[in-house]
């Protein structure tokens, strides 16, 4: 397979990878609204089946899903990313949908890289370059385009689901910066299974999994086929995600999975009615534009250094 077959390879995989992550978002906003299940069932369900299909998938294909319990360091590390990253991430993203909608969901996931540009400026006890600083208000003023319709005095979202956005985001950037170190170790699925079955196991004690009362809710027909499909596409698409990354650069990937919250608002205007303003239109725009930029002018940056 050559330079230019590989590359076309990871394109159509972040692609199709992003657009499916997308589509989860309505499919999860349908199901706690007709359905009435709570956002604990259904995530725990969600993280404990997922993770369970990955290790019995890693088994299969001969993988040593046990060795990283066995050294301290590394278990650890696996716990911590399980607790604040998959869980974290997973729950303010569901929250979220469930205070607001898919579309506003997976939009405050874009919040992500100004974390990143902020603990990176903290540690390093250094202002932010002017590309990120621009980037930043950039997508900020996006952010109130897409809540206000541009009226300060006109919040179109509750207090409520924009904590949950905003912890959408924060999580989020933990769970890129994180993990890094125990996935080139001991692989990307490894460490991704059992955080999800961790995340799974661990949300389902807390709050008490053998006294829900919404089990019944299983035996419909309609919310069953959307719980299993969430499943199968969430899946599928992180997969494609992470796989895309072996043939396409950091940047690609991060234009490219723009296509999630233009898939989750398309569905969701077509599927669900949501309807949009034409100043959240334009917000959403500059948001999508900014965070694009910033991964293109932080990727020339880096170069820029290399050369020197």
């Amino acid at each position: 397979m050559n330079h230019t077959t590989k590359r076309l390879k990871g394109i159509i995989m972040i692609i199709i990878g992003s657009m499916l992550w997308g589509a989860t978002g309505p499919m999860m906003e349908w199901v706690l609204s007709s359905s009435h299940m709570s956002v604990s069932f259904m995530l725990t369900i969600r993280l404990l089946l997922a993770g369970f299909l990955i290790l019995c998938f890693l088994v299969v294909t001969k993988r040593d899903i046990y060795a990283i319990w066995k050294q301290p360091y590394w278990w650890i590390k696996l716990v911590i990313f399980s607790v604040f990253g998959m869980l974290g991430v997973q729950y303010t993203f569901v929250a979220a949908i469930h205070a607001s909608n898919a579309v506003l969901a997976t939009l405050l996931q874009f919040l992500a890289p100004i974390f990143v540009v902020l603990y990176v400026s903290f540690s390093q006890k250094m202002f932010p370059p002017r590309y990120q600083i621009f980037g930043i208000l950039g997508t900020l003023i996006g952010l109130f385009l897409l809540l206000t319709n541009g009226s300060i005095s006109n919040l179109l979202v509750s207090p409520v689901a924009l904590l949950w956005g905003l912890g959408v985001g924060l999580t989020f950037a933990f769970y890129t910066l994180y993990p890094t170190s125990v996935m080139n170790e001991w692989g990307v699925l490894v460490v991704i299974g059992w955080s999800m079955l961790i995340g799974g196991l661990l949300l389902g004690f807390s709050k008490g999994f053998w006294e829900f009362k919404q089990y019944a809710l299983l035996a419909e027909s309609d919310t069953n086929r959307m719980l299993l499909a969430i499943i199968f596409f969430g899946t599928i698409a992180f997969i494609l995600f992470l796989s895309s990354m072996k043939y396409i650069s950091p940047v690609e990937t991060s234009i490219l999975s723009s296509f999630e919250p233009l898939t989750a608002m398309f569905i969701s205007v077509i599927w669900l009615g949501s309807v949009l303003a034409g100043v959240q239109i334009i917000g959403i725009i500059l948001m999508i534009l900014c965070v694009v930029w910033l991964s293109i002018e932080g990727n020339r940056q880096s170069v820029k250094m290399k050369e020197e």
